[in-house]
């Protein structure tokens, strides 16, 4: 847990656990970096955490996904976000962009037009044009341009939780007859051209992670599963970050209850890409167990939230398990967290006394 690890290019992690990209709406309304989020991620590099990984940041202002989001998507951007890589790395962190667009699930009052894969005039979401998609793929490698010029060592794809790379990917969300549509092929291949893009750009040291989920949101596991062993053996992409809800649980898919829905990943053949996972890893024993379980890396959500300095109190003690929920805000406080994150993270169930 506590070994560093060489991903397949840039520099290594100091230890095997990472922190997850975490919605905290703390930014400022036109997506520069406020002293809060700073604060907030400054934390957890010195709390010995091995990578240090944005919130999802905006690659397009139309695709913007929550309020106070960090964005990415100008160089208005680039003076706050090369401060934040600048003191990542002070701090002994290797830093990370997460690259996201909200699609579909931009909220109206943020959005005036959400757009999708598809038309959807219930949920008043209007189908990207072809152009429209290829300007979508641009903006996504422009954006990490933009991330390595801010000094970060690497950015993560966000295809997961049902925004719009996921979007794409669902055949239940795309129902597109063109070459971004159709069998699993057509549906990756925005994802795929995104990653292919990042990598021409940035070059051959700069850290490419992606992010799915196995299920929900119109994934289906075995598509998922399909995705994953081709990305890893591609050879672009530096880790594979599947958000799992539940890092134990079972697949949803009945037809798949034969195992955890974790060993649908491990037994895939890797060539040289690091697996991670996240998903209700509260202490030390269990981030140990995942590893033990042929997992390379781990990503701490909640228990990044309660502790900035995990990895430090993981290193004292392998026993070591997060503090009970709920939290008073002045804990929070005490650990990094402001006041815009603190607000919301009153919509967690249980988290905030």
């Amino acid at each position: 847990m506590l070994d560093p690890v060489q991903p397949r290019r840039g520099p290594a992690w100091r230890n095997r656990l990472l922190l997850a990209p975490l919605t905290n709406t703390q930014s400022h309304p036109d997506g520069t970096l406020s002293d809060d989020e700073h604060r907030w991620l400054v934390r957890r590099a010195q709390g010995g955490f091995g990578l240090v990984m944005t919130c999802a940041s905006h690659v397009q202002q139309q695709g913007q996904g929550f309020p106070g989001q960090l964005g990415i998507w100008s160089d208005d951007h680039l003076p706050g976000l090369t401060r934040l890589a600048t003191d990542l790395r002070a701090h002994g962190a290797v830093s990370s962009v997460q690259l996201h667009h909200a699609g579909r699930r931009s909220p109206r009052d943020l959005v005036a037009q959400p757009v999708g894969p598809s038309d959807d005039e219930a949920r008043g979401v209007r189908g990207l044009t072809e152009e429209e998609v290829v300007r979508l793929r641009d903006d996504f490698v422009d954006a990490a341009v933009r991330a390595r010029r801010a000094g970060f060592d690497g950015v993560e794809v966000h295809g997961a939780h049902g925004y719009v790379l996921a979007q794409f990917l669902s055949a239940r969300e795309n129902r597109r007859d063109d070459a971004w549509g159709g069998d699993l092929a057509g549906r990756s291949r925005l994802l795929r051209e995104v990653v292919t893009g990042i990598r021409a750009s940035c070059g051959e040291d700069f850290q490419v992670g992606v992010r799915l989920s196995p299920e929900r949101f119109g994934m289906r596991l075995a598509e998922v599963r399909e995705l994953s062993a081709e990305l890893m053996a591609g050879g672009e992409v530096d880790y594979l970050d599947l958000s799992l809800w539940d890092t134990g649980k079972l697949p949803e898919e009945e037809e798949h209850r034969s195992r955890p829905l974790l060993d649908w990943f491990t037994d895939l053949p890797r060539s040289g890409t690091l697996l991670g996972v996240a998903g209700q890893v509260r202490s030390a024993r269990r981030a140990q167990e995942l590893l033990d379980a042929d997992v390379d890396v781990v990503l701490l959500g909640r228990a990044a939230v309660l502790h900035a300095d995990f990895p430090l109190r993981a290193a004292a003690d392998p026993g070591f398990e997060a503090t009970a929920t709920p939290v008073t805000e002045e804990y929070l406080e005490g650990e990094g967290v402001g006041p815009a994150f603190r607000s919301y993270l009153r919509a967690w169930e249980g988290f905030v006394a």
